[in-house]
């Protein structure tokens, strides 16, 4: 007799067992691809910076994460280390808050650009000139914050006691308004060496940049140093423009103690552009 399959009955194919270096080359084609992601979304179009010192307060305080775009000024080996030259350049705009590497050390440093080529600025008793007229400087509402592990007051400001027993910080708080529009907030801690500046003329192709803590900011007004002054610094340093603080705390959070992750959160700076 011939062996046969009942009509009723399927016969049952032979069992393929899964070819595990496929599946591991899978994998590794997705973990490549992840990683080429994420460098071409921070070499190209945003990347995170944090905060490190107080130079940009109020805008922007110690424990701040931001978002930066990097597009704006074009590209170059601060973008990415394989770019030639300079790509798609761009110069900044007066009151762009920019991400830039410093011209001796090449550390990333973060400044508002107050001159752009061809721009003469100075400075008389902490007010800009600029190219011969006074930029705006109106005096508003003192700027308060708390102190804490990523703030410290400093020597000029007012130390006060908040309710709750905790110190806080209190500093003289002014509004300036540059000629294209840009506004800002900016502090004063009174009559300091560095209100007097100038006059200077930016050279083509660079630009003058100042942390908004006026007198607390290493930047164009003293001459390029390691860790030190920027001097004016070069278009083709430019890294990033500051767009929105993405997350922000005071660091107190302790990694052991899940509630301080929320206790030390600065959620109403989230959301915020600059």
């Amino acid at each position: 007799m011939t062996d046969a399959t009942p009509a009723n009955q399927v016969a049952a194919p032979d069992m393929v067992e899964p070819k595990a270096g496929k599946e591991e080359g899978n994998f590794f084609v997705f973990l490549l691809k992840l990683v080429l992601i994420v460098v071409i979304f921070r070499s190209f179009i945003f990347s995170p910076f944090n905060i490190p010192s107080e130079s940009m307060m109020p805008g922007l305080i110690n424990g701040d994460q931001l978002l930066a775009a990097k597009w704006p000024y074009g590209y170059s080996r601060n973008s990415f280390p394989l770019i030639p030259g300079r790509i798609f350049a761009s110069a900044p705009e007066r009151g762009d808050v920019v991400i830039f590497k410093h011209p001796i050390d090449g550390t990333d440093y973060i400044k508002r650009a107050i001159g752009v080529p061809g721009d003469t600025v100075e400075m008389r008793e902490g007010q800009i000139i600029l190219n011969g007229e006074p930029v705006p400087k109106v005096r508003v509402d003192d700027f308060i914050i708390p102190q804490s592990d990523n703030t410290l007051c400093h020597a000029f400001s007012e130390i006060f006691t908040l309710p709750d027993g905790s110190e806080a910080c209190r500093y003289q708080q002014f509004r300036e308004t540059l000629p294209n529009g840009v506004s800002y907030n900016v502090l004063d801690f009174g009559a300091m060496p560095q209100d007097n500046f100038g006059p200077v003329v930016v050279p083509e192709g660079k630009f003058f940049a100042m942390g908004d803590n006026r007198d607390n900011s290493l930047d164009s007004r003293f001459p390029a140093a390691a860790a030190e002054g920027i001097g004016i610094v070069p278009e083709e340093n430019l890294v990033a423009r500051a767009t929105v603080l993405m997350w922000s705390t005071d660091g107190s959070a302790e990694w052991l103690l899940p509630w301080t992750w929320f206790t030390a959160l600065r959620a109403e700076r989230i959301g915020n552009t600059l």
